[in-house]
């Protein structure tokens, strides 16, 4: 995880900007989060969903929101804490499963903001579900997740000789779709185990739990190490609505 774009903290000249007002938050690799999703955050009960990193939480702090960070990663709360202690901000550190928020009561927040990381979960549903509880009523859930298309490549083989080859059947998961020794090397590695989800999961999944879809955009990888890069974007972006 060390050396990941999501596990940098931001550096210091970005939270004093967002102290004076100027900041932007991503929830996929390139694009920033349209203004218009966010609103004004000053003093909004603001959830960061498997967000840790020393990135977007403290951002928010710095602009004003009563911001918890609740991330099954230990280490990933540290680097909120971090940046929080570095820059005297208040935000509430938690470690816990991303579909699992029961220490949090019904209807708790105003915000959740959810980065690209349900591709760590294998079921997808409960998420949705939990956040529809914990959020207000007229409060919103933005998501960040990847388009299961780009789970049908041998990514290691596009790497090496820019040749796209369908693999790998959907839904993937590496517990099933990698060879029992890629499986241990990447335990032994520490690397989380990935899942792809269907945009009928994804997005169909936050209607059922009650949602509203309210806006959509895509975006692709920040550079190009995969490639499918020139032909696809492969991360998509929603905000839901609780009405």
């Amino acid at each position: 995880m060390e050396g990941c774009r999501w596990s940098t903290p931001v550096e210091p000249d970005v939270i004093e900007q967002a102290l004076k007002g100027n900041w932007q938050v991503l929830l996929t690799p390139n694009k920033t989060v349209p203004s218009p999703w966010l609103g004004e955050v000053k003093n909004f009960d603001l959830l960061c969903l498997a967000s840790g990193g020393g990135q977007q939480a403290p951002l928010f702090a710095a602009a004003g929101a009563k911001v918890t960070s609740f991330d099954n990663s230990d280490v990933q709360l540290e680097k909120d804490q971090l940046v929080a202690d570095r820059h005297q901000l208040e935000i509430t550190t938690m470690q816990g499963d991303m579909a699992d928020l029961s220490a949090f009561d019904d209807a708790c927040f105003d915000l959740i903001f959810h980065p690209v990381s349900n591709v760590f979960a294998p079921d997808i549903h409960p998420i949705w579900r939990e956040c529809f509880r914990v959020l207000k009523p007229g409060g919103s859930l933005l998501s960040g997740f990847m388009n299961p298309a780009f789970f049908l490549f041998d990514h290691v083989h596009g790497e090496e000789t820019g040749e796209l080859i369908v693999k790998y059947p959907l839904p993937y998961s590496d517990l099933d779709s990698l060879t029992e020794d890629q499986l241990d090397d990447q335990i032994e590695a520490t690397l989380s185990l990935e899942y792809s989800h269907s945009l009928q999961d994804q997005i169909g999944g936050q209607t059922q739990a009650g949602f509203m879809i309210a806006d959509l955009y895509e975006d692709s990888w920040d550079d190009q190490s995969t490639a499918l890069n020139p032909y696809m974007p492969t991360f998509l972006a929603t905000r839901a609505i609780k009405n």
